[in-house]
């Protein structure tokens, strides 16, 4: 068995349900508009986020409707991001393949994520909780709010892993940790229960982050679905150069992260920085901060899952996060 059908193994006619949910939920009869929007669903993708709702659900308690339209709303609304994130970072694919702004243009785009996004809180709606409706109310604010922080990071001239995981954690680590603590909402668990939940995706949110950025220091291009040093063209300092330059106090290649952050560095000077990267252990160094968090997501399957199942599904989806591809 390969480990995404180990993973949804527990809960397979959930996620069934779940997709037959969300692709319902994209669908309109308006030309543009549904030109738009059958663009996104054939992206689909592994749905790694609503199994992790349905999985921590099922763990606390059972999957309910409620359990599935948190899921199709929370899905919605990280879409939305995704939609309004490559307007804002001007690119033009999401993970290989053409970006909405690509396809259509900028203003077709804004419009069709504020579609989305609105109608995130129609589902959310349906769950009846105020609670879970607060919970994507907040991830809303935090996900934007670290979009900003991200922009007026590019004006800082401070180089440092305490900023980057301040991002982070407004962002990859916030989606997570809300996908986790809605779960575990939606099943009725405990508040110290859900509290453990949400540290837990916290942390897978950062494992995720962490692989991702690593994937910019490689000529993997098609596999990995965005190009080597993106990142870096985008005006970003990711964990690995991070590290890199703190640790050996390169003068020049400090210079040259400063151009990064100005958007104003040639595609040679990004490799020069991509080299100087890898040859001071900043993959390594990165690798080793993936485990650690691991470490402590391992803490709360084994304290918190009592199911056999379920902590074997879980305790995979932690290790495809750290060893996935693409």
């Amino acid at each position: 068995m390969d480990t995404l059908s180990l993973i949804k193994q527990p809960i397979v006619s959930e996620i069934d349900r779940f997709i037959e949910l969300f692709d319902g939920s994209l669908q309109h009869e308006n030309g543009l508009l549904q030109q738009a929007l059958h663009h996104i669903r054939q992206r689909g993708g592994k749905r790694m986020r609503p199994i992790l709702i349905l999985l921590i659900a099922k763990s606390f308690g059972r999957i309910t409707d409620v359990t599935q339209h948190a899921a199709v709303g929370l899905e919605l609304l990280h879409t939305a991001s995704l939609v309004h994130d490559d307007v804002v970072d001007e690119s033009a694919e999401r993970r290989g393949q053409a970006s909405v702004n690509a396809t259509f243009d900028n203003k077709v785009a804004v419009l069709v994520g504020d579609y989305i996004l609105s109608t995130a809180l129609l589902y959310v709606g349906y769950t009846h909780s105020d609670m879970i409706v607060r919970r994507l109310a907040e991830l809303g604010r935090t996900l934007s709010d670290g979009e900003i922080l991200q922009l007026s990071n590019i004006q800082r001239k401070e180089i440092t892993e305490e900023v980057y995981y301040e991002i982070i954690s407004r962002k990859t680590a916030a989606l997570f940790a809300s996908c986790a603590a809605i779960g575990a909402e939606s099943a009725d668990a405990s508040a110290e229960d859900i509290e453990a939940a949400r540290l837990f995706g916290h942390d897978l949110g950062v494992i995720f982050q962490i692989r991702d950025d690593i994937f910019d220091y490689y000529d993997s291009e098609k596999e990995i679905g965005k190009p080597t040093g993106n990142d870096m063209a985008e005006g970003k300092l990711t964990l690995p150069v991070i590290y890199a330059l703190n640790s050996t106090g390169d003068e020049a290649m400090q210079a040259l992260a400063r151009k990064v952050k100005s958007r104003e560095v040639s595609s040679d000077e990004i490799a020069r920085l991509v080299a100087f990267t890898k040859a001071n252990g900043g993959i390594e160094y990165a690798t080793k901060r993936m485990y650690e968090f691991r470490d402590e997501a391992m803490k709360f399957i084994e304290n918190r899952v009592g199911d056999a199942a379920l902590r074997e599904s879980l305790t995979a989806y932690v290790n495809y996060v750290i060893e996935r591809r693409k």
